[in-house]
């Protein structure tokens, strides 16, 4: 655990203009996003292991404390940086792979209308800007970009990026997407 709080520091003065130049102390205390994962893999180990009362019970704790909602059933890759975390919300059957970052605002959540798999996969390298709704039992492929407060519906392709309501590819492998 100590290894992964160390990373995510890194990850986090890599990512963060405002954290560059910071000592590891400074990044650790002043950033949510470390903290709600944190707060995460002791809830999702609890979750897995069927004490399900405790592990909701810890991620409302981190829910109070950072602003940050992720259910104890979500599965988390590493280095996930979350940049001013305030009103982040992972459904539990969310999915996140490795390096990817996520603004404010962002939900990876259901549409109500399904059963079983309900939230977003997203895989590794994904970049979700601030206010992006992310929903239903779909796949975000892996270095794709989400424009911000876009509302994604459907797949997205490795390496696209996408924007608006509902969310549109306008580009894949950096080259723009005609109309």
């Amino acid at each position: 655990m100590i290894e992964e709080i160390k990373e995510l520091v890194a990850t986090v003065g890599e990512k963060d203009p405002a954290a560059n130049g910071c000592c590891f102390w400074a990044v650790l205390i002043n950033t949510p996003g470390i903290h709600a994962v944190v707060f995460h893999r002791f809830s999702h180990f609890l979750y897995v292991k069927k004490f399900f009362f405790i592990a909701r019970f810890i991620s409302q704790i981190s829910r109070f404390i950072t602003g940050i909602e992720i259910h104890p059933g979500a599965k988390i890759g590493s280095r996930l940086f979350i940049d001013h975390g305030m009103g982040v919300v992972i459904g539990e059957t969310a999915e996140i792979g490795d390096d990817v970052t996520m603004y404010h605002q962002v939900t990876l959540g259901g549409t109500g209308k399904e059963v079983g798999k309900r939230h977003p996969t997203i895989k590794n390298g994904v970049v979700i800007a601030a206010g992006a709704k992310v929903l239903g039992a779909i796949t975000i492929g892996e270095n794709s970009k989400i424009g911000a407060n876009s509302v994604v519906l459907k797949d997205v392709p490795d390496n696209a990026t996408v924007v608006g309501i509902p969310a549109r590819v306008v580009r894949i492998n950096g080259e723009k997407i005609e109309s």
